[in-house]
């Protein structure tokens, strides 16, 4: 090792050769100068001191030679080196090709992911001191993180000493009329604080203020720098302009900066005031707003977490109806922005990290096979009087310029990998996580990447090395070159090589489990068919359909146009379509049950007479709604088997009467009919109790339409949106697509769907890798044994026992890889046990297959070896020695 520190001192003088040069320079010119101070001191004349003080200092030329000899600087030295291993590189462009094609997968897989996780876990937001941003939410017994109330937010921003500012926001969808027509766009309603508290300054205009946000205020708007762009094509004069926004006119008073995003609104066009709750938001049962809040200087996630829970406990004790076991949940706002997809991220760079490291572990295979059938090389040259100094440094330009190509390809690649990835991520689904927009090559990346590349050139110049420093030259050179077998390789070759199978074994059973999570996420039980289902979204501006006999027409004529269409065999529409979330819930009580005031809480949808039929869901019990059930009779309803389950255990719940915490008259409603587990939340959301009542008891101005065909359910769609607009050109269509496509994009189908695919990708190289490198060593070593398999055959061993002899020693590397592999995999499938879905960590199935194929597949790879080793001739063996 002190050699090649050595080696390093004469880099560092090689990389300061300047410095070098003016040192050398001024340190020859100030010993002439003594000399020649010293002859005039004696008497010379200072000509003559001159030329004498040269002649005694010597020839300069040499002298520069000679100090550059001494320091181990000798540039055309490091040259010689570089074309050398140049040359070594070019002479062997199978080693060359494969040493730098596997470490450059390595790179770039993890250089890859890595722009990812910076992208969305090391960069802070782009918000003032966004590391004192976090969310709050309320918290109950089914809801973790859940919306709070208007009159909840209100007690928290004025009862809190934690918070500098706490300003809530709510989703909104707006109807946005001009000259092209009338399109439903995404919005978002704030508090007039909002863009203060988290540090955002409009580029153009000005902010809310507290006058924009009351009542009797002027609507105003804030558009997002897109839209400024698209809309008003980036025109200053946009100030002051009039957008219409759900039949209101609001004025343009400032544009959002183009670098803003806030990921839980994503693809918000722009941004209102709250100005006074409206409609359920006045009752504290309400539950649809978000709060982000800024702390104070010192103050904590868990102080102000603390005292937001004292607030709820006071409210719950002021307000038992509504706040009963209701407490507050605080955590960092970027936990509420990438909750979701840090763990994938983490799993996806543990999975690019295990193939770098099987990468780096192949390649310093090679070198170690390349050192062995360099030993002769290296006996020759030691001989011929290269230094082991010189030795080493040849081993170590050549592991670097192995390093800086595959870095260079690596990074390059991952860089057009990265913005692949991002392109194959959907619109809308990337329109949620805006932080992704920032991955790419920037300097934590090349940190990264930089880190990668230091390591392993470590790596590479010393893994030959161990094998120089331990060799006898003059063994070597009285060898030839032929080992018995190559002890250092025994040692170390094989052992890299049973790491090699262990980390593939890992990666495998980690893609084995992430498939049969996404296979059962897909095959979760939904209790409708989603297939031949086309759906799409319509929004009824209010001034047209505000009336409730207006919505009914309108949804009568909606659903009877799209019946006539060919290929339609039934319509019908629901507030929200299945698989959409656990959301739009509200509190109800049963009438005749015990109650104490606990909250019970269930997804409501409003759905047509035909919307059951049209999605195919069973009837348990009962009946479904009839086209009676309207504003004139009494209030019905149809509940889920979970709900039936769950509150009405050992009875029949039909004509069983339901209403609000209060059991007012207008909210009670009966049971008639009993519907199976619509899935209505995520896939891999668990079944709640659901409750369903008739469009025309509650008509909404918002409605999705299903439609199950005969045909392809997409090639309608276009005919459904025409049709549409032929009834009411200001009706807005959104959202078309069919079931089957809403579930295979949703985000949570996605996310698993991409992280068992890019693992799977991760684990397949790692397969590959691991069992040419089982190859390579059982090659190798076959190729040392040649002399002794020809003589264990010329003394009368049959072939089947050197069959048995090579196929043993690969046998027993892939056990011992296997074994560890499995050993570890269940550890790591222990930390990502969060994404997996209807699956263990110690799979059983999975483990054996993951453990059956890579048998196989090394044993396939161990028969060609063994094969030829069984078919020396030992005459020629023999001879060859």
């Amino acid at each position: 090792m002190g050699k090649i520190s050595q080696f390093f001192k004469k880099v560092l003088v090689f990389v300061r050769r300047d410095k070098f040069h003016r040192d050398l320079e001024e340190e020859m010119a100030f010993h002439r100068e003594m000399a020649e101070e010293d002859l005039v001191g004696h008497g010379a004349g200072s000509g003559e001191a001159h030329y004498a003080a040269k002649r005694v200092f010597g020839n300069e030329t040499r002298l520069r030679e000679q100090s550059h000899e001494v320091m181990g600087f000798r540039m055309e030295s490091v040259l010689h080196d570089l074309r050398f291993a140049l040359r070594q590189l070019r002479r062997s462009p199978g080693f060359a090709c494969t040493a730098i094609g596997v470490l450059t997968l390595g790179v770039a897989a993890s250089v890859t992911i890595f722009s990812f996780v910076d992208a969305a876990l090391m960069k802070p937001l782009p918000y003032k001191d966004s590391s004192r941003l976090v969310a709050v939410y309320e918290k109950a017994s089914f809801c973790p993180l859940c919306n709070i109330s208007y009159p909840d937010y209100l007690d928290f921003k004025k009862q809190n000493k934690v918070f500098s500012a706490l300003d809530a926001w709510a989703y909104s969808r707006y109807l946005w009329k001009s000259s092209t027509g009338v399109e439903s766009m995404q919005g978002a309603r704030v508090a007039s604080g909002f863009f203060h508290t988290l540090g955002v300054s409009p580029a153009l205009g000005r902010d809310f203020t507290e006058a924009d946000d009351t009542p009797a205020a002027s609507r105003t708007v804030l558009l997002s720098y897109d839209t400024w762009q698209r809309r008003f094509g980036g025109r200053r004069e946009v100030l002051g302009q009039t957008v219409t926004l759900d039949d209101t006119a609001y004025s343009v008073i400032g544009v959002l900066p183009r670098e803003f995003h806030f990921a839980p609104r994503g693809n918000a066009s722009f941004w209102t005031p709250l100005h006074h709750p409206t409609g359920c938001e006045k009752r504290r049962s309400c539950h649809n707003l978000f709060a982000a809040g800024r702390l104070k200087e010192g103050v904590s996630v868990a102080t102000a977490l603390a005292e937001m829970q004292t607030i709820a406990g006071q409210l719950e004790r002021q307000y038992p109806d509504s706040n009963l076991g209701q407490g507050a949940a605080v955590i960092a706002l970027s936990d509420a922005i990438v909750g979701d997809v840090r763990p994938i991220l983490l799993v996806l760079l543990g999975g690019a990290g295990l193939l770098l490291l099987i990468a780096c572990v192949n390649v310093a295979s090679l070198l170690l096979v390349r050192a062995e059938n360099r030993r002769r090389e290296m006996a020759v040259r030691g001989a011929l009087g290269a230094s082991p100094g010189r030795l080493v440094r040849q081993f170590v330009t050549e592991g670097l310029v192995l390093v800086t190509a595959s870095m260079t390809l690596g990074v390059v690649s991952a860089y057009g990998l990265s913005r692949l990835l991002l392109k194959l991520i959907p619109a809308e689904m990337l329109g949620g996580m805006p932080y992704l927009q920032g991955a790419g090559i920037g300097p934590h990346v090349l940190m990264f990447a930089a880190l990668i590349a230091v390591i392993a050139a470590t790596i590479f110049s010393v893994t030959p090395l161990i094998r120089l420093s331990l060799s006898d030259l003059r063994g070597d050179l009285g060898e030839g070159g032929r080992g018995a077998a190559g002890t250092m390789w025994k040692r170390f070759g094989s052992n890299l090589v049973a790491v090699e199978l262990a980390i593939a074994v890992v990666l495998l059973v980690g893609a084995g489990l992430l498939s049969k999570s996404f296979y059962r996420l897909l095959h979760v039980e939904m209790n409708f068919q989603p297939d031949h289902l086309a759906t799409l979204s319509v929004a009824a501006p209010n001034a047209n359909y505000g009336k409730d006999e207006q919505m009914i027409t309108l949804s009568d004529r909606v659903v009877g146009r799209i019946a006539r269409l060919p290929g339609v065999i039934s319509v019908g529409h629901t507030n929200l379509l299945p698989v959409s979330c656990n959301c739009n819930t509200t509190w109800f009580r049963v009438l005749g049950h015990p109650f104490h005031g606990e909250h019970n809480d269930a997804p409501e949808r409003g759905v047509t007479t035909e919307y059951f039929k049209t999605i195919q869901a069973r009837l348990m019990r009962g009946r479904f709604f009839t086209e009676t059930d309207d504003a004139s009779k009494p209030q019905v309803m149809v509940i889920n088997q979970t709900l039936a389950k769950q509150f009405f255990p050992g009875e029949d719940p039909i004509d069983k009467m339901i209403g609000n915490t209060d059991l007012a008259p207008k909210s009670m409603r009966k049971i008639v009919g009993v519907v199976d587990d619509i899935r209505e939340g995520t896939l891999e959301q668990e079944i709640r109790p659901a409750i369903y009542i008739p469009f025309k008891q509650e008509p909404d101005t918002d409605f999705s339409l299903v439609a199950r065909t005969a045909q392809d359910p997409s090639a309608l769609l276009p005919e459904m949106v025409a049709a549409i607009r032929e009834i009411d050109p200001n009706l807005a269509v959104i959202n078309g697509t069919t079931m089957s496509q809403r579930i295979g994009d949703s985000q949570t189908a996605y996310l698993h769907r991409s992280s068992a695919w890019m693992v799977g990708a991760f684990a397949s190289l790692a397969l590959l890798m691991g069992v040419v490198g089982l190859y390579g060593v059982i090659a190798y070593s076959v190729s040392q044994r040649t002399r002794e398999i020809g003589v264990r055959i010329a003394l009368g061993a049959p072939r089947g026992s050197v069959y048995r002899m090579i196929l043993g020693e690969a046998g027993m590397l892939t056990v011992i890889g296997i074994a560890g592999g499995l050993a570890s995999s269940i550890a790591v499938a222990r930390l990502m046990r969060k994404l997996l879905f209807g699956v263990q960590a110690w799979d059983v199935a999975t483990l054996l297959a993951v453990a059956v194929a890579l048998g196989v597949s090394a044993m396939v790879a161990s028969y060609l070896p063994a094969r030829r080793a069984a078919s020396v001739n030992p005459v020629e063996a023999l001879r060859a020695e």
